[in-house]
Formats: C-alpha cells, sequence, structure tokens
C-alpha cells in the first residue's frame, strides 16, 4: 500500500515510483490509497492494482485492516496518514526519519541530505528513496504518467469542435490559476500571451479553471475572453483528456503543470515563493520564469523562501513570452496557418 492521499501535483508524480516499483517486481500488488477527488490520476494505469478511496478517518483505516497489506509505505508523512499507516497493523511501516510520529514506523528511511547528499531533490527523486532503501535497485526513473480514457478523450473533442477546434489541430493549455495569490501571474499577462500565440504561432488557447480559482476566475474570464475558449471547470478526467490531446502547456505551478508534463507536453512554468528544484516539470522539455528567490532546504522535497526580490506579478510578459519562444522553436512546432481572433 503506499499512501498518499492529496494533492493533484502530488499524486502525479507518484506514478514514476509506482512504475519503476512495478517494472521491478510485476508479481507485487500494488495498491494507492488517495482521496476520491483525485482517483482519476490513477485510472488505466497497469502498475497500479487498486485505488483505495480515502473517505473519513475511521473508514479508511478499517479498509487498510481489512486488506492486511504486509507494507504500508507512507508517502506523505503528515498525522492522518501516519495514525492510518499504524491502523493498518502492516508489519513494515515506512516513512522518512524525522516526520511526524515517526515512532509509529519500523523502517526510517534518511532524508534527501543523507540518502542523496544534497540538502534539495525533486519531489519524484524524494519520493523513490522509500523504494530505494527498502529494496528497489537504482536506476533511471520513469517519467510520470496519466491515461486519458475514451469517454473523455470524446467529451474534450466535442467541446473543442464547438469551439473551432478540430480533430488533430494544435492548442495550447493556459493554467492562471494556482493553489495560493503569490503563485498566481497576473490574468491580463496570460491574456497577451495567449493572443501572442494564436496570432504569432497559429495556436488557440484553452484556460483551465477550477472549483478553487473561483476568486479570479471573473478577472480571468474577462481578461481572456479572446483566448477562445475559456469553459466551465473541467471534471479532472475531462483535465487529464484535454492536456493529454495539447501541443503546448503555460502556467503556474500547479497541479496541472505535472498533468501536462505527464503527458509529455512542452511546459512553460511560472514560480514564485516555491522551489523549482522540487517542483519543476519532470522529464519532458520545459522552461521555467521566476522571481530569483532563494530557498532554505528544510527536508528533501520542501523548501521555504528566505528571500524574494521581486514578486510573481513583476514577471514581464517579455520574459515568458522569450521563454514560450524558445521551446517552441525547439520543439519545432509548426503553425497552424489562418487562426485569428475575433
Amino acid at each position: 500500500m503506499i499512501l498518499r492521499l492529496r494533492s493533484l501535483g502530488d499524486l502525479v508524480l507518484e506514478t514514476p515510483s509506482i512504475a519503476a516499483l512495478h517494472a521491478w517486481r510485476p508479481d507485487l500488488r500494488i495498491c494507492v490509497a488517495a482521496e476520491p477527488r483525485f482517483a482519476a490520476v490513477f485510472e488505466g494505469n497497469p502498475s497500479v492494482s487498486e485505488v483505495l478511496l480515502s473517505e473519513g478517518f475511521v473508514r479508511t483505516a478499517l479498509e487498510l485492516r481489512r486488506h492486511r497489506f504486509p507494507t504500508v509505505y507512507n508517502q506523505h508523512g503528515g498525522p492522518r496518514s501516519a495514525l492510518l499507516t499504524a491502523a493498518s497493523g502492516s508489519c513494515w511501516r515506512i516513512c522518512w526519519d524525522k516526520f511526524q510520529f515517526s515512532f509509529l514506523y519500523n523502517v526510517h528511511v534518511p532524508d534527501s541530505k543523507d540518502f542523496c547528499g544534497t540538502a534539495a531533490v525533486h519531489t519524484v527523486e524524494h519520493r523513490i528513496s522509500q523504494f530505494y532503501w527498502t529494496g528497489l535497485p537504482r536506476g533511471p526513473i520513469p517519467r510520470a504518467e496519466v491515461f486519458p480514457q475514451s469517454d473523455a478523450v470524446a467529451s474534450v473533442a466535442q467541446l473543442l469542435a464547438q469551439n473551432g477546434i478540430a480533430p488533430g489541430d494544435p492548442y495550447a493549455v493556459l493554467q492562471p490559476g494556482a493553489r495560493l495569490q503569490a503563485m498566481r501571474w497576473p490574468a491580463p499577462k496570460f491574456a497577451a500571451i495567449a493572443q501572442w500565440l494564436v496570432e504569432t504561432h497559429g495556436i488557440p488557447c484553452v484556460v483551465n479553471l477550477n472549483e478553487k480559482d473561483a476568486d479570479v476566475s471573473e478577472g480571468v474570464r474577462r481578461e481572456m475572453r479572446r483566448c477562445i475558449i475559456v469553459p466551465q471547470p473541467f471534471s479532472l478526467r475531462n483535465l487529464i483528456a484535454l492536456v493529454a490531446g495539447a501541443k503546448f502547456f503555460l502556467g503556474n505551478d500547479s497541479g496541472p503543470a505535472h498533468l501536462a508534463a505527464a503527458a509529455g507536453l512542452p511546459c512553460v512554468v511560472v514560480f514564485g515563493p516555491t522551489n523549482p528544484v522540487h517542483w519543476r516539470p519532470w522529464q519532458t522539455p520545459h522552461r521555467i520564469v521566476q522571481t530569483g528567490a532563494a530557498f532554505k532546504s528544510l527536508r528533501g522535497d520542501k523548501s521555504v523562501a528566505v528571500q524574494e526580490p521581486h514578486t510573481i506579478q513583476s514577471i514581464s510578459v517579455g520574459e515568458v513570452r522569450e521563454a514560450c519562444e524558445d521551446l517552441l522553436a525547439e520543439m519545432r512546432i509548426e503553425p497552424k496557418p489562418g487562426v485569428r481572433m475575433d
């Protein structure tokens, strides 16, 4: 059992470790515990035998106990997941050293400073250290993977067709939302890039907003109304399908950025007070635009900004456009002639 209850980006970044474990030991039954709203991340994944939906502490604890897992990897590390690990009754309860309630684990994995020789590593490298410590042979780490489902692909294709994007036409996905205000590049600047992508490269844009973007959605819709499509929030299944069919991604550091990397899209990601060392797109062509923040590492996958000379709002349209231009040229993404903005 692998415990990683949330969030979107964190669960997408579990898939490289799961793929490596399955490739090494295809006889193992690998199960994942996650909150229901994120379960679609693992839908269709051939390395995952079962997704156990975490729906309340007592119910989840009873389900873990009922399954009699011999081994539980706590990839979350918080108090709730620690107590669930203990409640599972598993023989082997694994987490990193010096995490909360560490006395509940009987296998303590060194943090990245001791394990990898550096204080800050990519989140994927931090996560896979638990499996390396317990027997997985070290080797190249796979890319993240998500698997769009046929009904979701059809639903998204219908929406795109209604807005003038035919099957096979290139389009970009833009992600102006993020978890915190300090992580959001301004919507008017996204709109300027969207206009440039359409007019210069012939790439129409689809803007993703979710329920948590309610405080910025009105402004985004106003500023980005000429970006071809600003639909109502996608379900996660449809978002996976939307991203998988795109040719390019531009967004803030967010869960959809990791979906885009898992789909192999070239990505331009704008960073504020979060550390690109931990959260940059994993194993896909990308460019990072950032504020010049300096970070203090707390553990392998966690840092805090101790100095940020500029805010994310101060990053210019020109900086982001230059990153997009450079990546588009590298990927040789051909423009579709005749696309115009009404």
